[in-house]
């Protein structure tokens, strides 16, 4: 009878894990958003999301770019959870891109164990601040080259390359000092923390996809990314994000922030009818992120000789009416929306809904993904 029970327990045990929940959380410049996931049967299914402004926080109108305490953080972090009905406390947090560094450093092909001694002393050479004020990571990266090759006695025989490619991240302390005072406060579990470059990726990414750019225009920056099979080959940022075409409006026009805050919501890059000054004002603002999105693309595909066939679309600044229509214009290029969405299940009756947020949730959705795989 014992044993019966044991095995019972153990049952429930499995069931539980397998519909284990895990929350993504992306802190931006001037919105959180939260997506909570279920494991069932090895499908990712959507329990619940949410996004908050950060502005009133700040005493600054919602959607302002914001820059305030840990403390006022997870007071917002607690409201949308109450309000978005979070339920779990096992949690990934986003580290931001400005906050982080990413690179790809060639090597000769050395042992793991020489590898954690070299990799600290050649990434001084990229990280612009002291080694002792980040945290470093890196990965190996396969060669294309790195694949079996025939002998002359015909025995299959692994090529080993003469140089390795290794993917460094930096995170600077500050920035997990700041997120872990949070975890602490919001009474969160088991977290880890990602750079929001990755958690993008992941949510984003279709196996059909070779080499692409995914560019992310949010409120305080636009974030550049060109990712080839899944692995960031290089990334840049441009200074110039959704509120600096706020406010250009708000100068050009003589109006209020939250009065071109509206406008460029509801007109965007297609215009007022009677009106080409709103067009015109925010075509200048993203004709010159769009100019340096060529000058990226170019010296890349100059550099290796390949063509970067995609660009993916995040963050909330790409859903301004004309931007994707606007963005492959001027870059030329296949510009397709991310959508995140489509990696998880989630009620037929939200799927429109959902395509069109999906890429203000790339992120969110990408460390949920990660967290449930983990768990």
């Amino acid at each position: 009878m014992q044993n019966l029970w044991n095995n019972f327990l153990t049952f429930l045990g499995s069931l539980k894990q397998k519909e284990s929940s895990a929350i993504g959380i992306d802190i931006g410049s001037s919105f959180i958003k939260i997506v909570q996931l279920k494991k069932k049967g090895g499908k990712a299914i959507l329990e619940t999301y949410g996004e908050l402004a950060l502005g009133p926080y700040a005493d600054l109108e919602p959607g302002q770019v914001t820059s305030i305490s840990s403390e006022k953080l997870s007071e917002a972090l607690l409201d949308i959870m109450k309000e978005a009905n979070i339920t779990s406390k096992n949690a990934a947090i986003s580290i931001p891109f400005a906050s982080s560094m990413v690179t790809l450093i060639d090597l000769p092909n050395i042992s793991e164990t020489d590898l954690a001694s070299v990799i600290p002393l050649e990434a001084r050479k990229y990280i612009p601040v002291p080694a002792s004020e980040v945290t470093l990571d890196w990965w190996v990266i396969p060669k294309e080259d790195e694949y079996e090759t025939e002998t002359e006695k015909g025995e299959s025989k692994k090529k080993e390359p003469q140089k390795i490619s290794v993917l460094v991240a930096a995170i600077h302390k500050d920035a997990i000092n700041k997120y872990q005072d949070i975890v602490k406060r919001v009474g969160l579990e088991k977290v880890f923390f990602e750079i929001e470059t990755f958690s993008t990726i992941r949510s984003t990414f279709g196996r059909d996809m070779k080499l692409v750019m995914v560019l992310d225009f949010g409120a305080s920056g636009t974030k550049l990314s060109i990712v080839e099979n899944g692995v960031v080959k290089g990334s840049h940022s441009v200074g110039r994000g959704s509120q600096d075409v706020t406010v250009a409006l708000s100068t050009a026009l003589g109006v209020t922030i939250s009065q071109a805050e509206e406008m460029k919501r509801i007109y965007g890059l297609l215009g007022k009818p009677d009106d080409s000054g709103i067009k015109e004002t925010i075509e200048l603002s993203t004709d010159y992120i769009f100019s340096e999105v060529n000058r990226v693309l170019l010296n890349y595909e100059k550099k290796y000789n390949k063509t970067i066939g995609k660009i993916i679309l995040t963050g909330g600044g790409v859903l301004m009416k004309g931007f994707k229509e606007r963005a492959a214009e001027r870059l030329q290029s296949d510009v397709i929306y991310g959508d995140p969405f489509a990696k998880v299940e989630a009620p037929a009756f939200l799927s429109e809904l959902l395509e069109e947020a999906g890429p203000e949730f790339a992120v969110a959705i990408g460390l949920a993904l990660r967290k449930l795989r983990d768990s």
